[in-house]
């Protein structure tokens, strides 16, 4: 397997801003770019709002090695009291984490592309994302257990329009399928985890709330609706669950918006599940 290294190029699907007129309406103007608000009435003359670029990058890439530590020798600051962490979070992250796995295909060239994916069944297929897969052309497919264990992976199928890539893995693997949310249950405000592996960090774990549904995105050549998250998505949070309080699992990360080629800035996106599963169903009932 090629040794990882970089993050790799922001590509892939891009986040479809909404256009909106004056008085806040969508006037059904699609853009891909920019999102703009237009003038106000009453007293208020006119108030111009910066414009912002907002490029949609998919969250796969590699593990970036190497990190900074202060040798200063200056005693630490003390840190600042962090709150209490909700108990129903801490037990969602323990159902969900034994089955969740680091995804690495070998991309060519001493390229290596990392993601995530998580158990869907007793059989052990996996679900990920299409343009973490499509890196290798199907081949090359290794999963890196909760565990620490790395074993083949084979391609059952993927859809690019969905971008839902289904894998299979070995019964000894013996992954935790995971429970996924019942389609029309997602509220707008309740606490959300997103578990995967970014930065080629297995089993991490970030929360936040959901911050919005239906939010229109762009997945290859086919306009879709995503869940929009603030718990914070990196490369190789691709293709990972986001879940729910209970554990469920109501997304597949995918996208993260950027800021003129940052990091993570909290705004990601997930596939709902309910199509997710839609689409991994049919791949799994023609491919086994």
């Amino acid at each position: 397997m090629a040794v990882q290294s970089g993050l790799g190029e922001p590509r892939g699907p891009w986040f479809v801003s909404p256009d909106l007129d004056p008085y806040g309406q969508e006037p059904g103007v699609e853009r891909t770019r920019l999102a703009t608000l237009g003038r106000l009435g009453g007293w208020r003359r006119m108030m111009v709002f910066a414009l912002a670029v907002v490029a949609l990058s998919t969250v796969t890439g590699a593990l970036a090695g190497g990190y900074v530590a202060s040798q200063s020798g200056k005693p630490a600051a003390p840190a600042a009291a962090a709150g209490p962490v909700p108990p129903d979070l801490v037990t969602a992250a323990g159902k969900v984490v034994p089955g969740v796995v680091s995804v690495l295909v070998d991309a060519g060239g001493g390229n290596t592309a990392t993601g995530s994916g998580f158990a869907i069944d007793n059989l052990q297929h996996l679900i990920t994302n299409d343009h973490i897969v499509a890196r290798g052309n199907g081949s090359g497919v290794v999963v890196e257990t909760p565990d620490g264990r790395r074993m083949p992976a084979s391609v059952v199928g993927h859809d690019a329009n969905s971008d839902i890539a289904v894998l299979k893995v070995s019964p000894d693997a013996h992954l935790n399928p995971l429970v996924l949310a019942k389609p029309g249950g997602t509220r707008v405000g309740e606490p959300v985890l997103a578990v995967g592996s970014p930065l080629g960090l297995a089993g991490t774990v970030t929360a936040g709330i959901v911050s919005a549904l239906d939010r229109p995105v762009r997945l290859g050549n086919s306009r879709h609706t995503a869940v929009q998250t603030d718990a914070s998505i990196n490369p190789g949070n691709s293709g990972g669950p986001l879940v729910n309080a209970r554990g469920e699992v109501v997304g597949v990360n995918t996208a993260i918006a950027t800021l003129d080629g940052s990091g993570s800035i909290g705004i990601g996106f997930a596939i709902p599940i309910d199509q997710a599963q839609q689409v991994a169903d049919g791949i799994i009932g023609k491919g086994g």
